[in-house]
């Protein structure tokens, strides 16, 4: 057991997905020529002023709502001064002593099906920096990005493993797409996350020295980068150089060698020069944009408690369905068909999402809808097909579209439950296999199985196995 405790608090940057930048006009889309989308305010020429979106205030406010935070109806914003080329006012526009959105939290799903509580200090509104372009000996400066809104979400110091600090983020990243707030794509960079680690002694109540790590853009990475990170620290602590070789500075996470690398000495919030900003004035929110920062959808937890309340569904499977919107949007337009909850469960997750995988396809490019697999479904419920006919033809389904019920047809896959006709099959099998039937009565019940397996095979698997059960006791009774 190791004697040390791991602490870690998350910074991420969620970038939000309005029609135009945060303090202009200019808009939000980054394929379009270097430098295009730029205006004298996100150039920082000299007399342009900064107007404040609505739209991202009434984002990050619904976002605060979500979190069961405080939403400041007055906040303001701060100038945080750094140079760096990207970055042409030479400060960044941000919320540092009164952000919109402060103390709130989110409940993450341990393994031992337990919740954890994750503070989140607060949420800030920030424009983003531009984007540097390096080609061979010469750099460039894109600036398409610079002014785009950013809100930044800050958690407290709670989490305790890598494997919290993963469930923490995707749990974050469900929420910000549900409420549509973002698009939160993670490899574009609209959702990149900051790691701060440090390692304390059990016991120790005081916090370690705290390295930042920077910019990380998957789970998997986080969660590497911080195995690593810990490992180091602790290395450090039992070689007795941790003063040495700990110290708080920001670090990168290079993926290619699965190691942290120094990148520069972490700055103190007096480094930056904080001060507010004198072309803004106080944001003051409206009773109309509040009311409008209410409305949302129903999010991941609430949604979990009434898939296992009102739909009986297993808490496994809900937290799988609505760990992502389309996936449990699916699930609900399968359950407009008809289908019973528990069965429509059992195929989205195990049988389409199976093949879905091995196609390198997701939930949202499936070439089978909803409303298909719903009906899929549904014709086993009534018994029109058995659950190996099903499968036959999601196969057939998952290379063209096509009608069920003709598939059904032409695949001879339509299941008999004509007593007459299975009875007729079931004879037959005991009349060539006396002496199994002359062992099973004697006491060998496992032939039983021999005769299910027997009649399922010529009637070429169209018999209803129930029925074949029944039928099956009934003669060998």
């Amino acid at each position: 057991m190791s004697m040390f405790e791991t602490v870690i608090g998350l910074e991420v940057h969620v970038q939000l997905n309005t029609k135009t930048k945060l303090f202009c006009s200019c808009a939000t889309s980054f394929a379009e020529h270097q430098n295009s989308n730029t205006c004298p305010t996100c150039l920082a020429l000299p007399g342009a002023l900064p107007v404040v979106n609505k739209e991202a205030v009434i984002k990050a406010m619904r976002f605060g709502y979500a979190i069961n935070a405080n939403v400041n109806h007055l906040s303001n914003f701060d100038r945080k001064s750094y140079f760096y080329p990207d970055s042409p006012m030479a400060y960044q526009i941000t919320q540092l002593h009164k952000a919109i959105v402060q103390n709130g939290e989110l409940f993450i799903d341990l393994d031992d099906g337990s919740q954890k509580r994750v503070s989140i200090t607060q949420a800030h509104l920030e424009a983003d920096a531009g984007k540097n372009l390096h080609e061979g000996n010469h750099s460039k400066v894109d600036l398409n990005r610079a002014g785009t809104p950013l809100m930044e979400i800050v958690s407290g110091p709670d989490m305790r493993s890598s494997d919290e600090a993963v469930a923490y983020l995707k749990k974050l990243h469900s929420i910000v797409r549900y409420l549509d707030i973002s698009d939160a794509n993670m490899q574009e960079g609209s959702f990149r996350c900051d790691v701060n680690v440090s390692i304390r002694p059990k016991g120790q109540e005081t916090f370690g020295t705290r390295v930042e790590i920077k910019n990380i853009n998957s789970f998997k990475f986080v969660q590497a980068a911080i195995t690593y990170e810990v490992q180091r620290q602790k290395e450090a602590y039992e070689d007795g150089v941790y003063e040495e070789e700990v110290y708080q500075e920001t670090r990168l996470w290079d993926a290619d060698k699965g190691v942290t690398k120094s990148m520069r000495g972490k700055e103190d919030s007096a480094d930056y020069r904080y001060f507010p900003d004198p072309d803004l004035r106080p944001l003051e929110v409206t009773e109309t944009m509040v009311e409008e920062a209410k409305q949302m959808p129903e999010l991941p937890d609430a949604k979990v408690k009434r898939y296992v309340d009102a739909l009986q569904i297993k808490r496994y499977d809900a937290l799988v369905l609505c760990a992502q919107k389309e996936l449990a949007y699916f699930f609900e337009a399968m359950l407009e068909t008809g289908a019973t909850p528990q069965n429509s469960v059992n195929w989205l997750n195990s049988e389409l999402l199976g093949r879905l995988n091995k196609a390198g396809l997701t939930i949202t490019n499936s070439p089978i809808s909803a409303q298909k697999l719903g009906e899929l479904v549904r014709k086993i419920e009534d018994d029109t097909i058995s659950g190996k006919g099903a499968k036959d033809i999601l196969d057939v389904l998952m290379e063209k579209d096509a009608c069920i019920d003709e598939l059904i047809d032409s695949m001879g896959l339509a299941q008999v439950s004509d007593d007459s006709a299975i009875l007729e099959i079931i004879d037959g099998i005991l009349a060539t296999n006396q002496d199994k039937v002359a062992e099973y009565k004697s006491g060998k019940d496992k032939l039983f199985g021999f005769f299910v397996g027997q009649t399922m095979k010529a009637s070429k698997g169209s018999a209803n196995p129930a029925k074949v059960n029944e039928l099956l006791k009934q003669r060998l009774s």
